[in-house]
């Protein structure tokens, strides 16, 4: 093992003992069985009208360059009015590996890129820990393309606006795995309301591509013991898209 694979496995909290990617595919699986802690039960929103799943990708669905310029010019919620710019996305657009977050938080707003900031520090370590780089075979994504303010969840009728440009990154890149880093990403993609406890460790569908959840960055940067469980969906994930 080399220096950079120690650090980067510090930062995961996984140094000196850690689960080699070639280990038996029981241990990564059997995730679902973890009592999540309960800062990850959010609170549910009662009183906002349940998250629909987000319309079809259109027949005619536009190449990147039509694309990017409809989001750039997108004022169809009110995210658009308070933020910097729209955060599109970025990566290799025919990657294997697409991740998708929340939102952009102000460093990703101020820098029209998605998780460049100490969230996104720790997303590019994960990706090092399984042999990934941002930008080779990983595309990245946000649900909402502009930043809600004070960094607050997107509310349904925003991420309903916003679904069907992911929806067409998603057709255009056509990835052999989703990763969804949080509940909000979790539960946008899936269309229905769950605990992100109830979603990992188990492989979910959208629409015939395989789905795998696990925490935001974000998350973790404030829990840091749960740094290991991230771990064992990341292998869970390689395990998957090996298969």
């Amino acid at each position: 093992m080399n220096i950079r694979d120690e650090n980067v496995l510090r930062e995961l909290n996984l140094y000196p003992l850690w689960v080699r990617r070639d280990a038996p595919a029981a241990e990564p699986v059997a995730v679902t069985s973890v009592a999540e802690p309960e800062v990850l039960a959010e609170p549910e929103a009662s009183n906002q009208p349940a998250l629909r799943h987000p319309e079809s990708v259109p027949a005619s669905t536009p190449n990147w360059t039509e694309l990017k310029q409809t989001v750039h010019e997108c004022t169809a919620c009110k995210l658009r009015a308070g933020c910097t710019q729209t955060v599109f996305g970025v990566g290799d657009e025919k990657a294997e590996w697409l991740f998708v977050g929340e939102g952009p938080g102000a460093d990703e707003d101020a820098q029209g890129e998605p998780f460049v900031g100490q969230a996104g520090k720790l997303l590019d370590n994960m990706l090092a820990a399984i042999k990934l780089k941002r930008g080779n075979n990983v595309y990245i994504g946000n649900i909402v393309k502009c930043r809600p303010p004070n960094n607050r969840t997107p509310e349904p009728d925003e991420i309903a606006s916003c679904m069907p440009y992911l929806r067409q990154q998603i057709a255009l890149i056509k990835p052999k795995l989703i990763v969804a880093l949080g509940k909000t990403a979790a539960t946008s993609l899936l269309g229905r309301e769950a605990t992100l406890g109830s979603l990992r460790g188990t492989i979910h569908d959208f629409d015939g591509i395989p789905l795998i959840v696990t925490y935001h960055p974000a998350y973790l940067l404030r829990s840091p013991a749960e740094k290991a469980k991230a771990w064992q969906d990341l292998c869970f994930a390689v395990q998957r898209i090996a298969e």
